[in-house]
């Protein structure tokens, strides 16, 4: 108030209601800790403790791995499982989450052997055995500490000290329990066939442990296989008499020509007999004809068109090429993989490399051959003639390159050229796999698969999509290859004849073979003798001779976190399920949703439950990967990961300006100082993405964030303010409220249902959204503008005072409701701020069951008198900035509206609150007139005025006047309203007077 003097405006301004709160206006790192632990571990406690055990909510953990330091997926996936349960919470429910981690597979035992050089040099046996899993016990269980500890720092609530782990002795005997199960129902077989092996680790790998190159370059090459025989009216053909007709393949794998043993082709194709003149006779497709041609980049001669490819299979055979010069000719068979439209229309076939090769194979008796070691390097059985030239060699390397050039000596190799194609990686080397026939041991996926798609039918997915995406990987699979070639795991508990090698796998061999694990622990397994007969059931003991052997295959650590269900304890939820929600990343429908469908539905049949077999989640999500700004994946070697911890402490964007009053050089030398947020940052970050697609992250989505939470705390601070003298025994009435305290009710009603529609749906983003919108537009720029009047200069105990409080203790609560799940800490601290007064009369914001909103509050009524006092003000602040722009103004307060009526009777809410206009449209007078009635005659006489057309949403139309007053300032309330003749330097207006004369 610059006209009044200093000693003056003190005293009007000491008679205000000012808002007062102990509500920081940033936040206190050093109030954090408390704040999270009340938050997350003293919540999950009282809820588990008080609330009804009849009302469960569970929602089961898909173990993240134990290896390595967290990342902003991590804080994705687990954030989005808080803010469910806390949604969950909030509708009344026991939330039991217990967070677990996968301990076992490949990446620790590397790293074990990485962390003991020792070992690396040592044979495979007991001891290396026992010392790798020593180490990666160590490992793992270091690394659970500390994801748990970041994870606390999320403010995830959940059972951290009931926590469990795929390595606990608890967790193994159940999972060997499940396996027990599908051995007893025959679900569990060995067999010598084709499996992902990878001979960078050693090892089989599953569909989900494979990622795809595109880029990947092959070799690819064109090899001609002279024929033996043929169908009688070809061998009888003249053309073709003393002939020698060889039958062309193409394949991007020549290393796999050493284990052919058929050329397949499709029966339904035309083959024709072409003459090159670089390489004589060669059969091939008709349709590849012209692709062949340019290939050999010579014109080639039709010599018999139009052979069927049925008339081939089973009649025509041929010289095989690396099997010795005595080896029996190979078939030529029939295949319905075989395309036209690729290669030569005929496959070279080897079964012990390929998996369609094999079937169709074994559906003509012929085995499975693999001259190919454990580390991806030919045997000697690779070339019977001369075993040196290949053995030893790398398949992938060296050894393809040994094939190619024996092709070319032989005069069999026609072409070979470079081909970048898609390729199967092993996800954990990041090197090249194969494929490779060994003894293994494979869940029977063809039996489980028809049960365990029914049970989908009635699983909620969200996204939609992603039941097509897990149906597609169910169906496309027969069986699951179960068996690991690894130290640092769950054993498969299979007993081998000494000397013939048979397996031992049963019911009861299990079960005993489980008691003594039980008795002796788990690493007894590879750490007792090898002949310790205490392992075997007395049934297959021979006192005459050597006893059976423990096998040193462990378990697919799939199979591990897939069978994590039996974690949960029974009863289960009113659905009959272990879980209401599995939620995690997209690439889990071919790894942790695949293998936990399938081990609950195996379950369900081997206790008969085949009536209706379900699925062990109720609802199934999954979230997309985060990208950095440049819509990159985020990945370690490219170097554009963001820890979760700079989001939180606020390092990744600016610094805070220093505070005033510093000199310059003590500026400069200060360490910059951030705006931490702490965890909420994170939270609302995660709450912020549409996850059900890749998620981006970077400086400018954080600086949103912020802004976000940021305005959260002020519209808090405003909140507690403006309520420091209220208590619950102040509240007004409904049918007492003004007309902006009502629409404010109506405004928050629309957020809160907003937001409680998108929780329903998962769509937490579209949460967010409603209520920045309600903060930013109708909570602050229309409704707090409206009432800073009365909460400020009207009596403590007015009706309109206490009016606006009660709408403010309404939208206090809700505002809590909805930013709970989300910024749990936030809201822990407003209620740490909150006035005795009114925690006397309510709950704790986090242990509310959130009730029905009160129907009155959701008048439409009121939505469409919003919109016309809306429509009207727009038209205002425009012409009000036109008179800033001229100087003729500064405050809205200092000037006066004069509102013509629209010739219908549309604008009743005008006329109705016309009183209340001033305040609504925060100016100090608001006048009416008919359509046809005369403008007042102040408008006219006024220094300055502007008018404008506007237009409310039914179409009706009408004039707006803003003008400069007519009347003097008040100095306590600032409007202008005392007559100019009244003025006086220490006069105040009628209303403010009133108010002050009751303070003294």
């Amino acid at each position: 108030m610059p006209d009044l003097p200093r000693t003056l405006a003190r005293s009007w301004s000491s008679t205000l209601k000012l808002p007062k709160s102990t509500f920081p206006a940033r936040v206190s790192p050093s109030d954090q800790t408390k704040y999270l632990k009340r938050a997350t571990d003293d919540l999950y406690a009282w809820q588990r403790n008080s609330r009804p055990a009849d009302r469960p909510f569970i929602l089961h953990d898909g173990p993240p791995y134990a290896n390595g330091d967290l990342h902003v997926g991590h804080a994705l996936n687990k954030i989005l499982k808080d803010i469910i349960c806390r949604v969950q919470l909030g509708l009344g429910k026991r939330v039991r989450y217990v967070p677990g981690w996968d301990c076992h597979g490949l990446p620790i035992e590397l790293k074990a052997l990485e962390a003991r050089k020792d070992i690396q040099e040592q044979e495979m046996g007991i001891a290396r055995a026992a010392a790798i899993r020593k180490v990666a016990r160590n490992l793992a269980s270091k690394t659970v500490k500390k994801q748990m500890a970041g994870f606390r720092g999320f403010g995830v609530m959940a059972d951290w000290e009931g926590h469990w782990k795929t390595m606990d002795k608890a967790f193994e005997k159940r999972q060997l329990g499940i396996f027990r199960e599908m051995v007893e129902k025959g679900l569990i077989y060995r067999q010598f066939k084709p499996v992902y092996w990878s001979p960078s680790t050693g090892t089989a790998l599953a569909e989900a442990e494979l990622e795809y190159k595109d880029d990947h370059v092959s070799t690819a090459a064109f090899v001609r296989f002279p024929l033996v025989t043929m169908p009688s009216h070809l061998e009888q053909n003249p053309l073709l008499s003393g002939k020698t007709i060889s039958a062309v393949i193409w394949t991007t794998t020549p290393w796999t020509l050493p284990a052919n043993a058929v050329i397949a082709i499709h029966p339904e194709l035309e083959y024709t007999i072409v003459e090159s003149s670089a390489h004589g006779y060669l059969l091939i497709a008709q349709s590849r004809l012209e692709y062949l041609a340019s290939v050999l980049k010579e014109e080639l001669s039709v010599i018999v068109p139009g052979i069927q490819g049925s008339d081939l299979a089973d009649h025509t055979t041929y010289q095989p090429l690396f099997k010795g010069t005595d080896a029996e000719p190979q078939p030529v068979i029939a295949a319905e993989f075989v395309t036209a439209d690729s290669g030569t229309g005929l496959v070279h076939c080897a079964p012990g490399h390929g998996m369609e090769d094999y079937q169709a194979c074994r559906a003509r008796g012929i085995s499975a051959f693999a001259p190919v070691d454990d580390h991806g390097r030919f045997t000697d059985l690779a070339m019977l003639d001369d075993p040196s030239k290949l053995s030893g060699k790398s398949v992938l390397g060296e050894g393809n390159t040994t094939v190619l050039g024996y092709l070319q000596s032989e005069g069999r190799l026609l072409s070979q050229h470079r081909y970048e194609h898609k390729y199967p990686y092993d996800w954990r080397s990041k090197q090249p796999i194969i494929i490779r026939a060994t003894e293994q041991w494979f869940a029977d996926v063809g039996d489980i698969r028809a049960p365990a798609l029914q049970a989908l039918e009635d699983v909620e997915f969200v996204p939609a999509a992603g039941k097509q995406r897990l149906e597609g990987f169910v169906k496309n699979r027969s069986e699951w290859c179960i068996s690991r070639q690894r130290a640092w795991g769950v054993p498969i508990p299979a007993l081998y004849h000494p000397g013939t090698g048979e397996a031992i796998l049963t019911k009861e061999s299990v079960s005993h073979i489980m008691d003594v694990i039980d008795e002796r622990g788990i690493d007894a397994w590879w750490t007792d003798d090898a002949t310790d007969p205490a392992w075997v059931p007395a049934s297959l003991r021979d006192e005459s001779g050597p006893g059976y052997k423990r096998g040193t295959d462990t378990m697919d650590v799939w199979f591990d976190s897939g069978t994590s269900w039996a974690e949960v304890e029974t009863p289960y939820g009113e659905h009959g399920r272990p879980a209401d929600i599995y939620l995690e990343g997209s690439d889990q429908h071919r790894g942790w949703f695949q293998s936990g469908l399938l081990t609950y539905v195996s379950h369900q049949l081997a206790s008969n439950q085949t009536t209706s077999p379900r699925a062990p989640f109720k609802t199934l999500i999954t979230h997309g990967f985060t990208l950095d700004e440049e819509g990159r994946k985020m990945s370690k070697s490219i170097g554009n990961t963001i820890e979760p911890q700079i989001i939180m402490d606020g390092s990744l964007l600016p610094p805070l300006k220093p505070k005033k009053g510093k000199g310059k050089k003590q500026q400069e030398n200060a360490p910059p100082t951030y705006d931490a947020l702490g965890p909420d940052a994170l939270r609302l970050w995660a709450a912020s993405s549409d996850y059900t697609r890749d998620v981006v992250i970077g400086k400018q989505v954080l600086q949103t964030v912020h802004t976000s939470l940021h305005k959260y705390r002020v519209t808090f601070k405003i909140l507690l303010g403006a309520l420091s003298d209220f208590s619950t025994a102040n509240k007004v009435p409904y049918d007492q409220l003004l007309l902006a305290d009502r629409i404010a009710l109506f405004h928050v009603s629309e957020m809160v249902l907003a937001v409680r529609a998108a929780c329903e749906k998962f769509e937490f983003y579209k949460a967010v959204i409603a209520v920045n919108r309600w903060a930013n537009l109708e909570f602050s720029a229309f409704y707090m503008e409206a009432i800073k009047d009365r909460l400020y200069t009207y009596a403590e105990n007015s009706p309109s005072r206490r009016a606006a409080q009660t709408t403010l203790f309404h939208i206090y609560q809700h505002l809590q409701e909805v930013l709970g799940p989300i910024t749990p800490l936030l809201v822990e601290e407003t209620w740490e701020h909150t006035p005795e007064a009114i925690k006397a009369g309510i709950e704790h914001p986090l242990q509310r069951t959130i009730e029905e909103l009160p129907s009155e509050w959701q008048s439409s009524t009121l939505g469409g008198d919003y919109l016309d006092i809306a429509a009207i003000h727009s038209s205002i602040k425009a012409m009000l900035e036109k008179a800033r722009g001229h100087k003729q103004t500064g405050s809205s307060l200092q000037s006066f509206v004069h509102i013509t009526l629209p010739s219908t009777n549309v604008p009743s809410v005008l006329r109705r609150s016309v009183g209340e206009l001033p305040d609504n449209f925060v100016v100090s007078s608001v006048t009416l007139s008919g359509a046809n009635e005369a403008i007042p005659e102040a408008v006219a006489k006024a220094k300055w005025q502007y008018s404008e057309e506007y237009e409310l949403p039914s179409g009706s139309k009408g004039t707006v006047y803003v003008f400069s007053p007519q009347a003097s300032k008040c100095p306590r309330c600032w409007r202008y309203v005392i007559p100019e003749e009244e003025a006086a330097e220490d006069k105040a207006c009628d209303r403010c007077e009133e108010v002050v004369s009751e303070l003294n």
